[in-house]
């Protein structure tokens, strides 16, 4: 009999097959699309960020709600494991002057060909356009494909790599929820992660300024704030900085309807330096012709500074809006174009082993777990991290099984 199946072959699921037919197991890995790693390699086309070399504190703060449940396996394989392991199949990395872990060829490609170039050497079988389909009576995984009827696929143990729900042309479709759900698994309903807000901007903005990126701003919400650029769309506000911010955003508009948020367009001056440059005379000059000269207004800036109403008057009231300029946030995004999601199979309903308690002999490992992390590398370290815990899990529990 086959010793483990692995569903998925994103990187949770290539790197647990990678550590399991190393040790000797015999591994099949089955997926759905024509390739396996869609979305990694959609990841890989701007640079793929492996991880993060910040301090292991600041790193596993990162993880919010989850980073309890997150910290001993990270712990356990830390981002110099990542980059180790990367090496060993010949890709070289370094530190970007972010902090953030790229590998120098900057591309997911190379490290993807190195991986299932050694996965074939080990034996690894990888079956794709075949469809996880639930699971038999008797725990065996069930597959289809095409339009055959499911069958089972035996094995000695069971790794689901499944995904989320964000991105499901590329893979992650998450329609194995009702298949765990019947068989009484807890999973947190999916919702958006790392995505862009909906906001009502007037005709104007739309047409004229979407598209257009917001350059060296803050943005706050509360307590929260992110330095960095956003993009005005038709429908609202996207970019890095928002992305940052999103799981506040997202939790507020689940509480409230709708989250405000602020836009600082000068973070590096205070309101007091932007009102002196204000007070100066403005004779004849339009307010647009004058603020482009005292502050390098854009008209973007200009734009969104009268979304808000009528300018106040005042230099003081000008600085206080121009340090924060007010937008409504009213909705995420559609998950289907969310970099992320968050949700997914509830933690509780697993061991220390990533074994589900209610399912013997079935592991999960990945994005299909109850977890979320901003961009930066922190989503590839956890998905990582959750795959070597499982692999250690995987590799007890067969070891038990033969006793």
């Amino acid at each position: 009999m086959l010793d483990v199946l692995i569903i998925g072959a994103g990187p949770a699921g290539l790197y647990a097959a990678d550590q399991l037919s190393a040790a000797g197991y015999s591994v099949t890995i089955v997926d759905q699309m024509p390739s396996p790693a869609r979305k990694f390699l959609m990841a890989g086309r701007g640079g793929l960020n492996l991880t993060h070399s910040e301090d292991v504190k600041t790193f596993l703060g990162r993880y919010r709600d989850a980073a309890p449940f997150l910290a001993p396996l990270i712990e356990c394989f830390p981002p110099d494991a990542l980059t180790a392991w990367c090496h060993e199949l010949g890709q070289t990395t370094f530190v970007g002057s972010s902090g953030r872990v790229f590998p120098t060829s900057m591309k997911a490609s190379p490290l993807l060909r190195a991986l299932l170039r050694r996965l074939q050497t080990n034996g690894v079988e990888l079956l794709t356009r075949h469809r996880f389909a639930g699971l038999s009576s008797s725990g065996r995984a069930l597959v289809q494909s095409g339009d055959e009827d499911p069958h089972p696929m035996p094995a000695r143990a069971l790794l689901l790599a499944l995904g989320g729900a964000s991105w499901p042309k590329l893979g992650s479709t998450a329609k194995w929820v009702p298949n765990l759900k019947e068989r009484g698994v807890g999973i947190t309903p999916f919702q958006p992660a790392n995505c862009g807000f909906h906001i009502s901007w007037s005709p104007y903005l739309k047409e004229r300024f979407a598209g257009h990126p917001l350059k060296r701003v803050e943005l706050r919400m509360g307590d929260k704030s992110r330095f960095g650029e956003a993009i005005v769309s038709e429908k609202g506000l996207e970019g890095g900085a928002v992305y940052a911010l999103s799981a506040d955003i997202r939790e507020i508009i689940n509480t409230a309807g709708s989250a405000r948020l602020v836009i600082d367009l000068r973070p590096a001056m205070d309101a007091g330096a932007i009102a002196e440059k204000l007070s100066r005379p403005r004779a004849k000059q339009s307010l647009s012709t004058f603020l482009k000269k005292s502050l390098k207004v854009t008209p973007l800036e200009m734009a969104l500074l009268r979304e808000t109403g009528p300018l106040p008057e005042s230099p003081a009231g000008l600085a206080s809006l121009v340090k924060s300029v007010p937008i409504t946030c009213t909705a995420p995004y559609s998950i289907d174009r969310a970099i992320s999601s968050a949700g997914g199979i509830a933690l509780a309903e697993l061991t220390p082993d990533l074994m589900l308690e209610k399912l013997p002999g079935v592991f999960a490992a990945g994005e299909m777990l109850d977890w979320e992390a901003p961009t930066g590398g922190y989503l590839l370290q956890a998905c990582f991290a959750t795959s070597h815990c499982a692999v250690q899990g995987i590799k007890r529990y067969l070891e038990q099984k033969a006793v």
